[in-house]
């Protein structure tokens, strides 16, 4: 653990599984909740420090983390293929894409601004915007290097300082990584702290990371079932949070849709990563008049996705994270199965590989029509008009992203406007980002919005100040007699 700009180690660690192979990888420190509030007091010290500093001081720090993570990219590389299962090219693009998170964080240091308000009297009447104080950041395995960065670069841009606590799963690549990046940039300590604990732990640790009365803000990114738990307490609080969650995100292929892109993108949508994409295709809803068409090209590009050793550019399929996940995919796949499904490809498992599957002939009854599956499984539905297609897409309690595939790009703007999604992609995969974005979903898909000026609002508050200058008149009862 890295904590007021030391590093701490307990009296107790636990072990980092490698998925692909099922062996120990490393051993890392295993926080407690006194470790926790320990990292708190130390960023809650080193915020008005931090706030203080001036905005371009605060970007030189998160430009020089971008180039020191652009020279060990190599080790960022390792860990994530070891320690998240990542397929090589995968981790490439991750490890690629932190420095321009960072970047782009560097711009809302300078987009803090305020405005000057109308008042009556010539008073001089301003909003600012000041940091919340202490973010509590809590980020996933998926992405976690990409999910850790996003979660607290533009917070520490714009004047709080943060906790980090990255997934039990990859804490190494989400947290321990970053510790030493923004150590070797030279941080002011207490700004940036880290904590790691087991799956034990998550509970006293989590609880401390939103309760804690020094904690202003919270970033989570991860389950609908967490997300709702800790947005939900951090209301009652009265505190800031970002919650963004799962998906059950579309793909909707409209009549007159090229083929080639659709396959591509459905292929590329709903097995990048295995499918352990919050927005990954996993429902692919196509007009019924090239569904059987769409159906078969995709299934045959499907079953020749190699899954394997993630070190090998031929094997995009990589290892499912745990076997609770694995079990989890599994149990739907069988689930559509035995009421009805058709299985294209895929369906099947060796060690903790998942192959690449296609079902049609799916039923709202099913587990997989409704269920965030999270791994490499793709349900085609079928629809038979623009507005079946929409209405089979907004049948769910979530709404991140989605894809629309169509020759007609007014028609596809149209459909993306009526879809319940917080992102809509025409002509592409529902699989989208860039570092500026407003990211974000709808409904059980979460509440705020990461990227760009949207991250300046989620990680400041607005204040309110005036001067007077004499033109403003007390009714006469309150004035002192002359």
């Amino acid at each position: 653990m890295y904590i007021d700009g030391a590093w701490y180690a307990p009296g107790d660690t636990f072990p980092v599984i490698n998925p692909a192979d099922g062996a120990e990888w490393t051993q890392v420190a295993n926080a407690d909740r006194p470790a926790t509030v320990q990292a708190i007091e130390s960023a809650a010290a080193a915020a008005n420090g931090w706030a203080n500093l001036p905005h371009t001081e605060r970007a030189r720090y998160l430009l020089k983390a971008a180039d020191i993570v652009e020279a060990r990219r190599d080790n960022l590389v390792d860990s994530l293929v070891d320690e998240a299962g990542s397929w090589i090219g995968k981790a490439m693009f991750e490890s690629g894409y932190v420095p321009g998170i960072f970047r782009a964080a560097t711009a809302a240091a300078y987009q803090t601004s305020g405005e000057i308000l109308p008042s009556e009297h010539d008073k001089v009447s301003m909003v600012q915007r000041c940091p919340l104080g202490v973010v509590s950041v809590i980020s996933p395995w998926n992405f976690p290097a990409l999910l850790s960065a996003r979660g607290f670069a533009v917070a520490l841009a714009v004047g709080n300082s943060v906790v980090l606590k990255p997934s039990e799963e990859t804490p190494v690549s989400g947290g321990v990584f970053f510790a030493e990046v923004f150590e070797e940039a030279g941080l002011p300590p207490g700004v940036l702290n880290v904590v790691t604990c087991s799956r034990e732990r998550v509970t006293d640790v989590g609880e401390e990371l939103v309760s804690n009365p020094h904690v202003r803000g919270i970033s989570f990114t991860g389950s609908t079932a967490v997300g709702r738990e800790i947005a939900s307490r951090a209301g009652f609080l009265l505190k800031k949070a970002c919650v963004e969650l799962g998906g059950k995100d579309a793909l909707l292929i409209l009549d007159d849709a090229d083929l080639d892109r659709a396959v591509n993108a459905a292929t590329f949508g709903s097995f990048m990563h295995q499918g352990q994409i919050c927005m990954s295709v996993e429902r692919i809803i196509a007009a019924e008049s090239l569904a059987e068409e769409f159906s078969g090209r995709f299934a045959a590009n499907a079953r020749r996705l190699k899954s394997g050793n993630p070190r090998d550019l031929g094997c995009p399929i990589g290892p499912i994270i745990n076997e609770r996940q694995l079990e989890k995919i599994r149990t739907q796949v069988e689930d559509a199965r035995d009421r009805g499904a058709k299985v294209l490809a895929g369906g099947t498992s060796n060690g903790n590989f998942y192959d690449a599957t296609v079902l049609t002939e799916v039923t709202a009854d099913m587990q997989v029509y409704s269920e965030e599956t999270f791994g490499p499984v793709a349900a085609v539905i079928t629809a038979a008009d623009d507005d079946e297609a929409i209405a089979i897409a907004n049948d769910t309690e979530y709404g991140l992203s989605a894809g629309i595939i169509t020759a007609d790009e007014e028609r596809g703007l149209e459909v993306a406007r009526r879809l319940h999604t917080g992102m809509a992609h025409v002509n592409d995969s529902s699989v989208n980002d860039e570092p500026h974005v407003p990211f974000g979903g709808m409904k059980s898909s979460g509440l705020g919005r990461h990227g760009g000026r949207a991250s300046v609002d989620t990680f400041t508050e607005m204040r309110w100040i005036t001067l007077e200058r004499g033109g403003r008149h007390y009714p006469p009862p309150f004035l002192e007699p002359k």
